[in-house]
């Protein structure tokens, strides 16, 4: 068996652009993980308090929906992710799609993800400007300056 490679997936075109270079650059005996953290919306979307704020309850539905829709994006595009993989050469069977609800954050999710028997971790760069990315931040930067001993690829 090859070596355990992470990759940090969400529905973005940053996270398809990592799996090309998966696809691309590590041989077909690497194990694969594409993971993905969620954010935890069932306690949000299940509540049904007077005390909320009044906005809140009017758009719940709407916020709930959009939700749904993001998590069935990030199923199917971790599937379109798998088949790539696939096509290239890696066996189906080295390929787990892992969905975990967000602990703490999710770029210290990815990095204690990634410091439980990983060797490298693959992420799609975020398209902030220099500026923006100094002041934001993003979930890219924050598990590169976070990780430690263990390989972070940015991928633009």
């Amino acid at each position: 068996m090859g070596r355990k490679v992470l990759v940090g997936f969400d529905e973005s075109g940053n996270a398809m652009r990592a799996v090309e270079f998966v696809a691309k650059s590590f041989s077909p005996d690497h194990e694969v993980v594409l993971f993905h953290v969620a954010l935890d919306t069932a306690a949000i979307c299940n509540l049904n308090s007077p005390e909320l704020v009044p906005l809140f309850l009017e758009h719940q539905v709407q916020f709930c929906t959009l939700e749904d829709k993001k998590k069935d994006l990030v199923s199917q595009g971790m599937e379109k992710a798998k088949k790539r993989l696939v096509d290239a050469g890696f066996q189906d069977k080295n390929i787990y799609l892992k969905v975990q609800t967000r602990k703490k954050g999710v770029a210290r999710d990815i990095v204690a993800e990634a410091q439980s028997d990983y060797d490298a971790v693959v992420l799609g760069r975020r398209g902030l400007s220099g500026i923006e990315e100094f002041i934001l931040g993003s979930v890219s930067q924050k598990v590169l300056h976070a990780a430690k001993d263990i390989s972070v690829t940015l991928v633009a």
